[in-house]
């Protein structure tokens, strides 16, 4: 399942995140990166550890948690603190996947990556290439979303970043273990909370709309890994 969320940044708060990402000390992005990712990584990342990126990743995970879209699509149990790349002149991320498990540095905390994430801090028209290229059973998607906006995806997805050629593109890249491991029964949830809302908004609750909503959270019960 591929979702987009708009405006989890406000303009403000990406001016901000901008401001203190291009003040701050880079290093090469292959820090972070698995045996099979280091051979096709080709960026620059914000130190895990610096200030900034703390900072911001903790302004991020704040505007996470009052999306209502976020919280139904990824059902998270454990997120990965938010990290920072850049890509310009060239540089690229070939074809990879995710490693299948994170430890959050400093900590004896494992996250198991059921669904990676990647959230804009460029706008479109300021590079040409950096699209992150997403293949599933589906086909191959590309995605370049406005400065604020995110994107989520299966973490089992092969996927890459096209070489930047002109400007630079900053984003921050994450992953969560979610409450429900299967991204197949995520989806049939997801879309039965979206049917749910809608129809809270345009229906006075109903005992059907009470009923819909108990089979959702008895699914949940059903499925989720805690």
């Amino acid at each position: 399942m591929l979702i987009t969320i708009k405006n989890v940044l406000s303009k403000a708060q990406v001016a901000a995140a901008r401001k203190m990402l291009l003040d701050a000390d880079w290093t090469d992005g292959n820090v972070t990166a698995g045996y099979q990712s280091a051979k096709a990584k080709q960026n620059l990342q914000l130190p895990e550890n610096s200030a900034t990126a703390r900072e911001l990743g903790d302004v991020i995970l704040a505007a996470l948690a009052q999306s209502n879209r976020f919280m139904s699509a990824a059902l998270p149990l454990k997120i990965f603190p938010p990290l920072f790349n850049c890509y310009q002149g060239g540089q690229s991320f070939g074809t990879h996947v995710d490693n299948a498990i994170r430890q959050v540095p400093g900590t004896p905390v494992k996250v198991r990556t059921d669904i990676s994430m990647t959230l804009f801090l460029s706008e479109p028209e300021e590079y040409d290439g950096g699209e992150l290229t997403i293949e599933d059973t589906y086909g191959t998607h590309s995605v370049k979303l406005g400065a604020g906006d995110m994107v989520l995806y299966p973490s089992t997805s092969l996927h890459r970043v096209t070489p930047v050629t002109r400007g630079r593109r900053l984003a921050s890249f994450f992953w969560l273990q979610s409450m429900i491991s299967s991204d197949e029964k995520r989806a049939l949830l997801f879309d039965m909370d979206m049917a749910i809302q809608s129809l809270r908004e345009s229906l006075d609750d109903s005992q059907e709309i009470v009923q819909l909503t108990g089979v959702y959270h008895n699914l949940i019960r059903q499925w989720a890994q805690t």
